[in-house]
């Protein structure tokens, strides 16, 4: 990871109110998590995005928030900065009438906190893998005014889930695609043949700025009339400022986690353990074990289950847990007898009682997974209940999620379903992927 002092500071983009990821971004049915606070291997998204860029010098953050909730919960954890090595400012509320997109809140926070210089925007729900100094470096050889990290993609993955960004001969941006479908990615990018062959340059949604020159630019008119009503950063200022001929570059980054709905989370979260990103990998603490890589708290080694009455240290010594590569177990966590764990995060507290088998699942804080309960690409949220019984074993899968507080009960089978926080659902099979439960009603129109 690139280090050293910078001038750049970070502009955090955190008002979203994260619809993609629900209920990942909900505590209640109506009360909205902020993004920033999504829990992410044993820690809030917002802390590994400043840690990131702290590592590579950046010192000074102004974080665009918008609502009671979404400022209240971020400031909470972040306070002023203190408690991470850097400084914290936050947008003021009496500015989120004026926060009408990623585009306009940028615009208008620039001119209430006067920067001129470099900054640094970038959102919260997604995990970068990236080397500051190189886009510096790319930004001030194109003297450009906005430079845009960019990741390569196929015409597949690209295809009405990410915005384009097409170059000219000098390597500087000459038009965007906001989501184009598969015909419109071979209109616009001819090069490219075949759905899967060739690489597509994608916005990544983080930008370099030039603070003040920006701030210029976005006193024309028809640009200020724009800000007043709806400007998105990919759909609406960027294509803006190629037209009316600003300098605009793009610079190829390693890598983006994207972490906006539940697929996402838990694909980028299975790239994370499996140590696919660099940058992550210094973030980390040392693994309790390199093959298979997982990490395992002492607290968490030294805790005894009601059952057997022995430790993890004790399972894992005897072959009765296994534990294969991509684990983190976090603080005072219960592992019971016969648990199979892989690419899975448990949070602290957690109890896995006997028999069960986790893939490619996150389990939050004080969540309790029944006995033989089987979870595969799934999320469970905080205090969540699976009450899974040997004879009728609960089974998530297929990008399942199961919100804060939910209680589910034996034999229940779930495949790309979404329980929304609090419900107690009973035993259910066969609905259809896709499916959200979000209240009760909605339970009662399956049973």
């Amino acid at each position: 990871m690139a280090g050293g002092d910078s001038d750049t500071v970070g502009i955090i983009l955190a008002g979203g109110r994260g619809e993609r990821a629900k209920p990942i971004t909900l505590e209640a049915t109506d009360y909205i998590r902020s993004k920033a606070l999504i829990p992410f291997a044993g820690r809030r998204l917002v802390e590994w995005v400043i840690d990131a860029c702290r590592e590579q010098g950046i010192r000074r953050f102004y974080v665009v928030a918008q609502g009671l909730e979404n400022r209240s919960q971020v400031k909470l954890l972040l306070g002023h900065g203190e408690r991470y090595g850097v400084e914290v400012r936050y947008s003021r509320s009496s500015f989120d009438r004026y926060n009408v997109g990623s585009g306009a809140a940028t615009l208008h926070n620039l001119e209430q906190w006067d920067l001129t210089g470099e900054a640094l925007v970038l959102p919260v729900d997604s995990i970068f893998d990236f080397s500051l100094a190189e886009l510096r470096a790319t930004h001030h050889a194109n003297n450009a005014l906005v430079t845009v990290a960019a990741v390569a993609r196929s015409p597949l993955e690209v295809a009405g889930k990410y915005g384009a960004v097409q170059t000219d001969s000098d390597g500087r941006v000459s038009g965007f695609v906001e989501k184009p479908n598969l015909a419109q990615v071979h209109e616009f990018f001819p090069g490219i043949s075949g759905d899967s062959c060739g690489l597509i340059p994608t916005n990544a949604g983080m930008y370099l700025i030039d603070c003040g020159r920006l701030r210029a630019a976005a006193r024309e008119p028809k640009l200020m009339r724009q800000a007043q009503q709806r400007l998105d950063w990919g759909g609406e200022l960027l294509p803006w400022l190629v037209r009316n001929g600003h300098p605009v570059a793009a610079h190829h980054i390693a890598r983006l986690g994207d972490l906006g709905n539940v697929e996402d989370y838990l694909v980028t979260l299975r790239n994370v353990l499996a140590g696919d990103y660099p940058q992550m990998n210094q973030l980390m603490t040392t693994p309790h074990s390199e093959r298979p890589r997982f990490w395992v708290h002492k607290s968490s080694l030294d805790t005894r289950d009601d059952v057997t009455g022995t430790t993890l240290a004790d399972k894992l010594a005897n072959g009765t847990v296994q534990i294969g590569a991509g684990v983190r177990i976090g603080r005072h966590v219960t592992i019971g007898a016969d648990v199979r764990l892989e690419y899975s995060d448990i949070g602290d507290g957690a109890e896995v009682r006997e028999g069960a088998s986790l893939v490619g699942a996150s389990c939050g804080d004080s969540a309790v997974i029944g006995p033989y309960a089987e979870i595969k690409d799934s999320y469970v949220g905080p205090m969540v209940e699976i009450r899974s019984e040997r004879a009728q074993p609960v089974r998530l899968d297929g990008f399942s999620a199961v919100g804060d507080g939910a209680f589910l009960w034996p034999g229940t089978r779930l495949s790309g379903v979404s329980v929304y926080p609090r419900l107690k659902v009973p035993a259910m099979a066969n609905l259809p992927s896709g499916t959200a439960l979000t209240s009760s009603d909605d339970i009662l129109r399956w049973v």
